[in-house]
């Protein structure tokens, strides 16, 4: 994360000139609406390749934008912490959208997001069958939604981390909660598909890149929320996931686990790839307090279907305690703790 110290007068000139080119601006515009590559902002800007490459080498040089590899496709994102990040929000709100260059990419980037989606929905509805059936088993996805949202309550906090992210459905659900959000996904269809579901809700503070949940490509200790929805059933060995959460909470952060509690569905194995049935309340428990977290909830979600063979969704909500810790040891014993 860069510096939320003033800039010197050098900083602040770099700065200054690397967004002050017209072509660079634009690109900055661009990038404020969602993270794109190359090839994506070639189309919509109508220049050449190594250009559009020669201005984003500028902007990442002074620090406004980043790029990160997903797979063979690099992508670039605004950056969106410190004093400069600042300085080009305000650039961007002084700049009128009436512009007739900006009006124009504006809608070139709108065809682009446009054939995203198209690609998405094209796999989404190739797989749509195999997900409702597994949908159908359980409870309501809806009812799963307000738990998660009741759990975690209506504070905001600065950053939450969804891990094996999929549709980006949590970065969705709680995008009025956070400042910003990253969700990780293995798959490129995936992430497709949740870039899409994010252009279609206007939310610009999330993206998704591509990493493995196991060996997170980010800095520890950088999140007030880290959820793991509906993942830990495909992983032989949960527990090097959970670490990994445990690893990016911030002192006093959270983590949300949703997955299945114990079954017999064998079928799941074959039919979703499922490399576990199920866990108990104790299992998933251990793994968290192993990771030095505290178990603060379970919840049980049962899918009331009066069928024993219905599938119950259980949602764990453990902390990190080190902010208790800390609270505890500058309050006097009569004060307790919240």
């Amino acid at each position: 994360m860069l510096s939320l110290s003033p800039l010197t007068l050098e900083e602040c000139v770099e700065v200054l000139k690397a967004a002050g080119e017209p072509t660079r601006l634009r690109l900055i515009a661009l990038l404020s609406q969602g993270d794109l590559t190359v090839s994506e902002m070639t189309e919509v800007l109508g220049q050449s390749q190594p250009r559009i490459s020669r201005h984003l080498k500028l902007l990442g040089e002074a620090g406004l934008v980043e790029r990160y590899q997903e797979g063979a496709w690099a992508y670039f994102r605004m950056t969106r912490d410190g004093v400069r990040a600042r300085l080009m929000q305000q650039a961007l709100s002084a700049t009128s959208q009436a512009d007739a260059h900006l009006a124009r990419d504006g809608e070139r980037l709108a065809t682009v997001k446009q054939a995203r989606a198209s690609r998405a929905e094209a796999y989404f509805s190739a797989n749509a069958q195999s997900w409702n059936d597994l949908r159908n088993r359980h409870v309501a996805d809806e009812r799963v939604e307000a738990e998660i949202l009741e759990l975690i309550g209506r504070t905001p906090f600065d950053g939450l981390l969804d891990l094996g992210t999929g549709t980006g459905r949590m970065l969705e659900l709680l995008a009025d909660r956070y400042r910003r959000a990253i969700g990780i996904d293995s798959s490129r269809n995936m992430l497709s598909i949740a870039r899409a579901q994010l252009d279609e809700a206007g939310i610009t503070h999330a993206s998704v890149r591509q990493g493995d949940i196991l060996n997170l490509p980010l800095d520890r200790e950088s999140f007030d929320v880290v959820t793991i929805h509906q993942v830990l059933h495909f992983l032989h060995d949960p527990l090097p996931a959970i670490t990994e959460a445990a690893r990016m909470l911030r002192p006093g952060g959270r983590v949300v686990v949703v997955d299945f509690a114990p079954h017999d569905h064998e079928e799941l194995r074959l039919e979703h790839a499922h490399a576990r049935l199920g866990f108990s309340h104790q299992q998933v428990a251990d793994w968290l307090r192993h990771c030095g977290l505290t178990v603060d909830k379970i919840v049980d979600l049962p899918a009331g279907s009066g069928s024993d063979r219905a599938l119950t969704v259980t949602i764990w909500l453990a902390r990190d305690p080190r902010l208790l810790i800390a609270s505890d040891l500058s309050t006097s014993p009569s004060t307790g703790t919240a």
